[in-house]
């Protein structure tokens, strides 16, 4: 006879990807265009998951670029990309890592020509951000709930 497995398959797929939030400041134009160029980056990143209905998760990434020339501002980029993801049959150990790691991933390269394109059009080099290790930063995410006093859950 043969045995029955209650297994449910993992289906994963991209619903939407859009960009939910852009801006981008030039605070000391038109002055920092006759200054010598000497950039310094403060690149910020962070994510966040909403739960949709039906399986449907928004994962949102925002990327935060402020570079200063001489300590001076010369601009201030912020992307919030964003998609839709449908994800069912993960475990709940699964699921940190899709909505934490694998998603932004995917975002990442939208978030990183947006970043591009805004500078550019902003009258300023071009600036690439490199790829960034979300499966690291994941795990230093989780490392970090679980150091922190009185956590006895994982996200």
């Amino acid at each position: 006879m043969a045995e029955e497995h209650n297994t449910v398959e993992k289906q994963f797929s991209i619903q939407k990807i859009y960009t939910k939030d852009m801006s981008f400041e030039t605070p000391n134009s038109p002055k920092i265009f006759t200054e010598k160029w000497e950039p310094s980056v403060d690149f910020n990143l962070g994510s966040h998951v909403e739960s949709l209905e039906n399986s449907l998760y928004e994962v949102a990434l925002t990327v935060t670029i402020t570079v200063k020339s001489a300590n001076t501002t010369a601009y201030l980029v912020e992307v919030n990309q964003a998609g839709i993801f449908a994800l069912s049959g993960f475990t709940d150990q699964e699921m940190g890592p899709m909505v934490g790691s694998f998603c932004p991933n995917i975002l990442f390269p939208y978030a990183r020509e947006a970043v591009s394109d805004l500078v550019a059009k902003g009258g300023f080099p071009q600036l690439l951000l490199a790829p960034v290790n979300f499966d690291a930063l994941y795990a230093q995410h989780l490392h970090q709930v679980q150091q922190a006093p009185g956590s006895d859950t994982i996200n």
